[in-house]
């Protein structure tokens, strides 16, 4: 193990969604919205939602291929696999090892980390540790979603929301003074109410009864996930800035969790980020959770709005309720 803490970055990106478009105009003749209504309120336009026969980890593995093509890194040279998400396969074993399995990444640890929307960032932290002494060199970082599984789709106060798919990362040593810069993990546990699955641990066991009371779908009180979203996004981008020894004038690119085009636009507001610097593509995706990070990123990144040297603040929030961010200087270059 070295003596100094090495820098860690991201050495590759890749994403995958799922084919099917389903657009607000269909779920108008679902429940009683408009197309109108859930676009002035949300910035949604269409979701990807997955065939029935493909899981979480399936789109986790699709998307971890394109990353390590990019990285061109092999399976067998990953050291740890970490899938965030809040729609896992099945609550034992770890997704995580069944992208494993799918990948061959023989050498590989592999766990699942769940902290709601936030888990990209939350696991991308996670990952960086593991470089920083290191103790690995090569870590894939997955957010992967099949939300539309989760989903009651007689409730429009979350059906309008939500979408599928995957983003992923390879997480590895870049150049001194490259990478991640600072990163920030928050909780605020009081507020767990807000936004869960009631049914199907071991508080609430799955029974016939919860099943027929529909308590395996999310419940969200969007109000109050709404209240803390937008002050959340503005103090953790603050305060994760701040701690990159950076100002606002210098960030490049905003890249939130794609939730809701009003909490997007708050934030960039109160940071003074013209929406020319702000990454959006939820018009197009909805909110996919751990996934919409990486998926913008992945956009970002072959569309050309990224280039190196360029310093990208990420920042989200979700269940738990949970936020945190990350602050890197845009390298796929080999560190140590």
């Amino acid at each position: 193990m070295p003596n100094h803490l090495i820098q860690a970055g991201i050495l590759g990106v890749g994403s995958y969604v799922p084919e099917r478009i389903l657009t607000n105009k269909e779920i108008e003749k679902m429940v009683d919205t408009s197309d109108e209504w859930i676009r002035t309120r949300t910035g949604i336009r269409e979701r990807r939602i997955a065939d029935p026969a493909l899981s979480t980890a399936d789109l986790a593995a699709r998307a971890s291929r394109n990353a390590l093509e990019d990285a061109g890194v092999k399976p067998e040279e990953l050291d740890l696999i970490i899938l965030t998400t809040c729609s896992k396969d099945m609550i034992i074993p770890a997704g995580a090892c069944l992208v494993q399995m799918e990948l061959g990444a023989s050498n590989a640890g592999a766990f699942d980390l769940e902290a709601g929307c936030s888990g990209f960032v939350y696991g991308l932290t996670v990952a960086s540790q593991f470089i920083a002494t290191g103790a690995m060199k090569r870590i894939l970082v997955i957010g992967s979603e099949a939300l539309s599984k989760i989903i009651n789709w007689e409730d429009r106060n979350t059906c309008v929301l939500f979408g599928d798919g995957a983003g992923a990362v390879v997480v590895g040593p870049v150049a001194p003074g490259e990478g991640i810069l600072a990163s920030k993990l928050s909780a605020e546990g009081s507020g767990w109410e807000h936004l869960y699955i009631p049914a199907g641990g071991s508080k609430i066991p799955a029974d016939p009864v919860t099943v027929e009371q529909k308590l395996h779908y999310v419940h969200m009180n969007g109000k109050e996930v709404f209240r803390y979203a937008t002050r959340v996004m503005e103090e953790e981008s603050i305060n994760l800035i701040k701690a990159a020894n950076l100002e606002l004038s210098d960030i490049d690119l905003l890249i939130p969790h794609q939730a809701n085009i009003r909490i997007i636009e708050h934030a960039a507001k109160k940071l003074k980020l013209p929406m020319e610097k702000v990454m959006v593509n939820l018009d197009r995706y909805g909110n996919t959770s751990s996934a919409s990070i990486p998926l913008a990123l992945d956009e970002a990144v072959k569309s050309g709005r990224v280039k190196a040297g360029d310093n990208i603040v990420m920042v989200a929030f979700g269940a738990g309720l949970t936020s945190g961010g990350v602050v890197l200087k845009w390298s796929k270059g080999e560190g140590e």
